[in-house]
């Protein structure tokens, strides 16, 4: 997708909200809470140097005030009465699931400081921003960057006949994107003839009308994958005994995958948890 390569995303059901309040003094008073309700991250962030005088963690406050600086900088008139606030924001899915946390955010702060959502994100982090459309979507898109620009076009909802044989597998750890871009960057070489591979399979994913056509595309997605970054893909590497197809989602190696299965939805589930995978959701369950 850095590259040029055609994407098609679809948002997830479970996101992100934030509150804003004003109140009296003169930093921002960020609080976190999980799905759970339970409180993850707290900061007091001076609005006057951005700086945090107090912090649950350093490494998310130093990422926040980036992002908070980053909008001023897109907007000089966001925070510069010097009134003080009350943020609080609240998961909707458990935060080691890397279905958008950070995407959702730059999405909201970009809203509150008004912003373009993408402007923000390419001002204060790396990675498409493809995550950060979807933020706002309502329906599956397809996108894509260009020499000079972005394009992003809202599709039809996803509902494919064979929806009921996709499900999505969390594979217990979360995976660093920036880390893996960093990988990419450097490992791959001939990246604009990988993007238009990459684009031709995604105009037919989007066409399909099939699971065995599905199933094919997928196995060639990864296996072009596979051969440009030089890693196994995910169903050789813990799923080789699965019967039916894999792709990895988002960054490769952790997160979730997408699974077909031309099997009943109760041979399927016990497969994973069989292998430790209590986390299986449906087309339903996850997405848009």
């Amino acid at each position: 997708m850095l590259d040029g390569a055609l994407a098609f995303a679809v948002p997830t059901r479970l996101g992100q909200s934030m509150v804003v309040k004003k109140h009296r003094s003169s930093d921002i008073h960020w609080i976190s809470y999980d799905n759970k309700g339970e409180k993850w991250f707290e900061s007091k962030i001076a609005i006057i140097d951005f700086k945090p005088t107090s912090t649950t963690d350093e490494e998310i406050s130093k990422n926040l005030t980036k992002l908070l600086k980053s909008a001023v900088r897109l907007n000089s008139e966001f925070l510069d009465k010097w009134n003080g606030f009350k943020v609080q924001t609240t998961l909707e899915f458990d935060r080691q699931w890397g279905l958008g946390s950070s995407s959702t955010l730059t999405h909201m702060v970009a809203e509150w400081a008004e912003v373009h959502p993408l402007s923000l994100h390419f001002k204060a982090s790396h990675g498409s921003g493809f995550d950060v459309a979807c933020a706002g979507a309502n329906s599956p898109i397809l996108y894509q960057i260009n020499d000079d620009s972005i394009h992003y076009e809202p599709l039809d909802p996803f509902r494919p006949k064979f929806g009921d044989n996709l499900f999505f597998v969390y594979l217990n750890q979360k995976q660093s994107t920036n880390s893996s871009i960093d990988y990419y960057t450097k490992k791959v070489k001939g990246k604009k003839s990988l993007a238009k591979n990459l684009t031709d399979l995604t105009e037919s994913l989007i066409e399909c009308k099939t699971l065995s056509s599905f199933d094919k595309i997928i196995d060639e997605h990864e296996t072009v994958l596979s051969k440009s970054l030089g890693i196994d893909p995910i169903k050789s590497l813990q799923f080789n005994d699965y019967w039916g197809s894999m792709k990895s989602l988002g960054a490769w190696g952790g997160d979730f995958i997408l699974a077909t299965s031309n099997r009943d939805k109760e041979e399927t589930l016990k497969y994973f948890k069989e292998k430790g995978y209590e986390t299986v959701l449906s087309l339903e369950e996850i997405l848009i």
